[in-house]
């Protein structure tokens, strides 16, 4: 695909994930809605890594396949899928660790059990400072 921007390839992924909720609805499992989701951002040909394995380094510590992203569109953007009660703090705390590991600044994250998506989607950016001092 040609190069695109940031919000441009969020749009095209928060568009999908609207599409896929209208259409199924809420209530079903993380991996369903993540492959569902892959597929329709394909179609859009973007560029998709599931269940992405990544590696971690701590000093002379090396962990292979320490943490898995859902999915990694065009290299840029990390996006977790959820399909939980509530979203928790701890949801975009892990999405911002995986953005500051694999050196990302972008993340979404997700939660299609929500009635209104619009109220499970929680944008991230690495290193923002709502209140900088």
């Amino acid at each position: 695909m040609k190069d695109l921007q940031i919000n441009e390839i969020t749009e095209i992924i928060i568009g999908s994930a609207l599409k896929i909720h209208k259409d199924i609805g809420p209530g079903l499992f993380e991996s369903i809605y993540e492959f569902i989701l892959e597929k329709e951002l394909q179609k859009q040909n973007l560029l998709i890594d599931r269940q992405k394995s990544i590696t971690f380094q701590y000093e002379d510590i090396i962990l292979k396949n320490a943490f898995r992203i859902d999915l990694l569109v065009e290299k840029q953007v990390i996006v977790e899928v959820k399909s939980v009660e509530k979203l928790l703090p701890i949801h975009a705390k892990q999405t911002l660790t995986y953005l500051r590991l694999m050196n990302l600044q972008y993340g979404l994250l997700i939660n299609f059990n929500e009635t209104l998506l619009k109220n499970g989607i929680t944008r991230l950016v690495n290193g923002y400072r709502e209140n900088p001092q």
